[in-house]
């Protein structure tokens, strides 16, 4: 193993990842080539050589210092072959992948279809890689989605108003599960879980009556929208509601402790298993401890528990 090369997404923790397989390689004496806007980049043949130099004074960035880019062209062969074609053209022995699931299952075409030596990092906002219980990032953004619904809390009590708070989350409802649980506030919406309408307007109307002047309902992008969700509660309710998206904030922003922690764990494991000859696979952290699941499992979106979480967030509020 002489070279390896890494492929990047972006959230809060991508860049101490960065850091740690760039040092962690030195280590064996592995050079490693950063590849410049993901996929689209490998496809390029876009490369530069990183250091323990060149990564100094990145763990605290969120981002990636990569860049990064959707790439439709890998969706199809011939831009598969033209990433395999510029891998043996820089003599790459093996490719780190630290992004989410669309990453994750490039890596596994790149791995099972190419038979190119893949090692996973898991790097997302939703958390929501199979087999995976943390992903570097979704700590930085529960974080991040926190402290904007303690602001938005401040207004609502005072303006006594309902506010709709739209957090991302597609497929997975972990950002909104927890901010909403760690936010007290009084509903969440999740992909996982089907709502009767009807019964939140009722609490709504019901809890109004009480003398109770504000509310918060997180709602996660998959969901619904936050803007129809307001405009129906106003339309039965007859309460003033307004909508907020989070939007962006939420991938960016200075990595918590714990995902700078987690970013080099999983870096410096990665290269580890890339030393050891270990091959596609995905690192993950169960248990608090360090252990691997086959990259053609990571590919789907994980089951997560929300039912026990959903009543919690009934009884505290």
């Amino acid at each position: 193993m002489k070279k390896i090369a890494i492929v990047t997404r972006d959230c809060a923790g991508v860049n101490a990842a960065i850091r740690a397989v760039v040092r962690s390689a030195a280590c064996y004496d592995i050079e490693v080539a950063g590849v410049v806007r993901g996929y689209e980049g490998l496809i390029d043949g876009d490369l530069l050589l990183l250091n323990s130099r060149s990564v100094s004074g990145i763990i605290n960035l969120g981002g990636t210092i990569l860049k990064t880019a959707r790439c439709k062209r890998f969706r199809r062969p011939q831009g598969q072959k033209k990433a395999v074609e510029t891998i043996k053209k820089n003599k790459i022995d093996a490719v780190v992948v630290i992004g989410g699931n669309g990453s994750l299952t490039a890596a596994n075409i790149l791995s099972s279809k190419y038979s190119v030596p893949v090692v996973g990092i898991p790097a997302t906002i939703d958390n929501d890689v199979n087999g995976v219980n943390m992903s570097i990032g979704a700590d930085t953004a529960v974080n991040v989605a926190l402290d904007a619904i303690d602001k938005i809390r401040d207004t609502a009590v005072s303006m006594e108003r309902i506010f709709v708070v739209e957090v991302m989350g597609r497929d997975c409802g972990y950002l909104a599960l927890r901010v909403a649980l760690a936010g007290g506030c009084e509903d969440v919406l999740l992909p996982e879980k089907n709502y009767n309408f009807r019964d939140i307007y009722k609490s709504l109307i019901d809890g109004n009556i009480r003398g109770k002047v504000s509310w918060i309902i997180v709602v996660a992008e998959g969901k619904a929208k936050a803007a129809d969700v307001a405009k129906k509660i106003t339309k039965t309710t007859g309460l003033e509601t307004r909508e907020v998206v989070l939007g962006h904030i939420q991938r960016g922003g200075r990595p918590t402790a714990f995902d700078r922690i987690l970013a080099a764990r999983y870096g410096n494991y990665a290269v580890e298993l890339l030393a050891k000859g270990k091959k596609g696979v995905c690192v993950a952290l169960r248990n608090d401890k360090l252990t691997t699941q086959p990259l053609s499992a990571v590919t789907r979106v994980k089951d997560m528990e929300v039912e026990s979480y959903c009543k919690l967030i009934k009884i505290l509020t």
